[in-house]
């Protein structure tokens, strides 16, 4: 490795530690698992070659095809709120970049991943076998309204956001499962994690308010009209 190899490496570690210590701590992400995780798995694997300069930003990224990479802080919580377990199987709905992808397969038994991209999946398959993440397998769909090809499962992460979610995602939980979603439209919506208590009961909490892009082809509201 040439000096400016190693220089440009120090500058994207001391970028990925301010990254957790001013964006991810602050938003009460304290799981040292989530932490240590975000050290390991390198977020600027997965951001286009244009935008890598904003791997570490508080910001959503463009990855094309009209869709954003999650901020960090929002990742880094989903993964705490989701408590990902070794055993777990897991839907991840949105496969994007793919960094989700790993951040979840590094800590679950098995990721099913689906995007309506086939770019998305092609793309994120290459990296994650660069990266010799091999528990994860990708699919090219539309999966807005739920996706039980493999259900149930243990933890489902809807990385785009829904103006109501399909009732279909429940139904694919197993007991003790959890869901993480954000729900609502621009310019207010909030994160929620479901937990799935037995069949037909769920408790919901409201984590945080934010706004991301939505996720395609996901159920609109009802509209009356009088």
């Amino acid at each position: 490795m040439s000096a400016s190899d190693t220089t440009l490496a120090d500058l994207m570690d001391r970028a990925r530690f301010n990254m957790v210590e001013q964006q991810i701590r602050p938003w009460e992400v304290l799981d040292s698992k989530v932490l240590d995780l975000l050290h390991r798995i390198k977020r600027e694997d997965f951001v286009p070659e244009a935008h890598r300069a904003l791997a570490f930003a508080d910001l959503e990224i463009p990855i094309g095809h009209g869709e954003k990479m999650l901020p960090p802080k929002i990742e880094a919580r989903m993964l705490q709120e989701l408590a990902v377990q070794p055993d777990d199987r897991v839907l991840e709905v949105g496969t994007g970049s793919g960094y989700t992808t790993a951040l979840l397969a590094s800590q679950s038994a098995h990721v099913y991943s689906v995007d309506i991209v086939g770019e998305f999946t092609h793309k994120a398959g290459e990296r994650l076998e660069q990266l010799r993440i091999r528990n994860v397998t990708l699919e090219t769909g539309d999966a807005a309204r739920g996706w039980d090809k493999h259900g149930p499962y243990d933890v489902i992460a809807i990385t785009g956001s829904v103006p109501v979610l399909d009732p279909r995602f429940l139904q694919q939980l197993k007991p003790g499962g959890r869901l993480f979603v954000i729900v609502g439209e621009a310019p207010v919506m909030e994160a929620r994690l479901i937990t799935c208590g037995g069949a037909g009961a769920y408790g919901t909490a409201s984590l945080f308010e934010t706004c991301i892009a939505p996720l395609r082809n996901a159920p609109t509201p009802q509209r009356f009209s009088f």
